[in-house]
């Protein structure tokens, strides 16, 4: 990160801040907690309307103003399901949006194909297979690992008609399948998978290995359709209608205490300490309980995303997702996402409150990170994690949430997973980073962060391409980019922008989002969302990297990815102009500004 921070952009805390720390603390949300420690929180069902109406009658206790939005969203929910064989009989759970068997199931030859252990949650949803697959069409598959989408679509690829995912511990975890980033379209309606899938456990699935080669049934139940949910949003009036979006999922599995009503308590902990102190706010602050994070693929967080698109294109100045806080034993900070221009923020607010050196993770295609496209600056998602060194000595691997706990995602995430110490920690983070983003007199962001990662990315690409595409235009309007951006920080931090430079800069604070965001993140448009698959960075520019194969194998298709990278270069230069062309226009009014020397 940048060594320096001009004057005009502070990190840290403002006169506000002490006082908002001081209001830490969780009695409110210990009560959620029980609470929703009684109810399993599927999307659709009662239960998970119970919840929301906790939170709204909380909200309301509080006097919180909030609106409680009732969309129908689409949702596939897993039902018992098993595998059989000359062996016996065992117990599975199948993934949301797998395909569910006719009656009498599916009866097929079992083959194994091995994949690659996950290191960690940067691989956790990668496709871990080899290069070279086993003839496994109209077969059964039999694999290693969760029953994510990038899995299950190569097997369904290469022809399986139905799959198994042995999962490395004792319990079975719940997952989904599909790669449709919330409700579908007709455009990618299509794209559902197309094959009945399960997991099982790991001894379960070491039995199931001796049945290699013989015939194998799937029974696979799930219901898929379109289901009533509820979505609660608190709004927090600050001085300023332009605000921030904290969020986080209500729904669960089973009663999910760490993934997510840990998370679910902490943002009625923030709506508590925030509208007490709502009049010395400069910006708004919305928080929001999404459902259908788990079987509709973040169908809530899209949702909003979709209803409330050009309002959060045009005055949200970030948002925190809140997943998983304060579990047991977590109490390091070694993958935490966030954005490049967030990183000064993000890693300050975490050593202020904890006294802890963060580790940046950078925001994976997961998550309720539905606001990409969009381009909202967002930070956070899973925050404290058990010790890795303690994590190894308990035999737990890895997972996508509850500290790095082994209960994610299986029936054993109960009250034991949430520790009341670590809730109130992490909560001191949130209300930190927030406060600084609500209070700062220029937006705490700098780009200059991401700058310097995306050149990094771009010299990557330009050595894949060689002298097959000419990078250079993605280059040099990168290098004018960051050439402004030194000069109009080093103009910001050499005084006190008045109240219009002080409005421009931030006005283009959130212009350079809407831009670099979806440039770092995204490939599609602003208004879609892409799919929940690994993303590359720069991902307009992925497919640079098959350029060198294509030619040493002389492929056909080779002028034809050229034909399209040319375009996709083309955008992501254009991007990087209009964003160097904003920022050298803010820069000539903070020079108009300044008072003569």
């Amino acid at each position: 990160m940048s060594d320096t921070t001009p004057a005009g952009l502070a990190t840290g805390p403002d006169a506000l801040e002490p006082d908002l720390l001081r209001a830490v603390s969780f009695d409110a949300g210990w009560s959620l907690l029980e609470r929703f420690s009684t109810l399993v929180r599927e999307s659709g069902s009662e239960e998970e309307h119970v919840a929301a109406e906790y939170i709204a009658a909380e909200l309301s206790r509080l006097g919180v103003p909030f609106e409680m939005h009732e969309p129908d969203l689409y949702l596939s929910l897993p039902r018992e399901s098993s595998v059989e064989w000359r062996g016996g009989s065992i117990r599975a759970k199948p993934p949301s949006f797998a395909v569910p068997t006719a009656d009498g199931g599916l009866e097929g030859e079992l083959v194994y194909v091995p994949a690659a252990a996950a290191t960690g949650q940067r691989d956790l949803f990668a496709k871990r297979l080899g290069d070279d697959l086993p003839d496994v069409a109209g077969k059964i598959v039999l694999s290693e690992g969760y029953a994510m989408p990038g899995m299950v679509s190569a097997f369904e690829a290469a022809g399986a008609a139905g799959q198994i995912f042995i999962n490395p511990g004792r319990n079975i975890h719940w997952g989904i399948c599909t790669s449709i980033w919330g409700t579908p379209t007709t455009r990618n309606l299509g794209t559902k998978p197309g094959t009945p899938a399960v997991a099982v456990n790991n001894p379960d699935g070491e039995r199931l290995k001796e049945a290699v080669g013989e015939t194998v049934r799937l029974e696979v139940r799930l219901e898929e359709g379109w289901y009533p949910c509820k979505l609660p949003v608190a709004h927090i009036a600050g001085a300023s209608d332009e605000f921030m979006l904290v969020h986080g999922h209500y729904d669960s599995w089973d009663v999910g205490i760490g993934d997510n009503a840990v998370g679910d308590a902490t943002l009625l902990e923030l709506a508590r300490i925030f509208h007490a102190e709502a009049g010395r706010l400069k910006r708004s602050l919305r928080i929001a309980w999404w459902p259908a994070h788990s079987t509709g693929r973040y169908g809530g967080s899209t949702w909003y995303a979709d209803t409330h698109a050009l309002e959060l294109r045009q005055r949200c100045v970030g948002a925190i997702n809140i997943d998983s806080p304060g579990c047991w034993h977590a109490t390091e900070y070694d993958d935490v996402m966030w954005m490049a221009e967030a990183g000064p923020l993000c890693a300050r607010a975490i050593a202020d409150v904890t006294g802890k050196t963060a580790r940046r993770l950078r925001p994976l295609r997961a998550g309720d990170y539905s606001f990409n496209q969009i381009g909202l600056t967002s930070f956070y998602m899973l925050l404290s994690n058990i010790p890795a060194d303690e994590r190894a000595a308990l035999g737990f691997y890895p997972t996508g949430g509850c500290g790095g706990n082994i209960a994610w995602h299986t029936e054993d995430d109960h009250m034991g997973v949430a520790e009341r110490a670590n809730l109130e920690r992490d909560l001191g983070v949130y209300v930190a980073s927030i406060a600084r983003v609500l209070n700062s007199r220029i937006l705490p962001y700098d780009f200059r962060e991401t700058v310097s990662e995306l050149a990094g990315f771009v010299d990557e690409y330009v050595e894949a391409a060689g002298e097959l595409l000419d990078l250079s235009a993605v280059r040099t309007e990168l290098e004018r980019l960051g050439a402004a951006l030194e000069g109009m920080y080093s103009a910001v931090g050499a005084g006190e922008p008045n109240p219009a430079a002080v409005a421009a800069v931030n006005e283009l604070f959130l212009d350079l989002s809407r831009i670099l965001v979806p440039i770092g993140y995204a490939e599609g448009g602003a208004f879609d969302h892409d799919p929940a698959l690994p993303r590359t960075p720069i991902p307009r520019l992925a497919g640079v990297t098959e350029l060198s194969g294509l030619a040493d194998a002389n492929s056909e298709m080779l002028p034809f990815l050229l034909n399209e990278l040319r375009r996709e270069a083309n955008h992501v230069a254009n991007g990087f102009h209009e964003a160097a062309r904003a920022v050298e226009r803010v820069l000539a009014q903070l020079a108009a500004s300044a008072p003569a020397s």
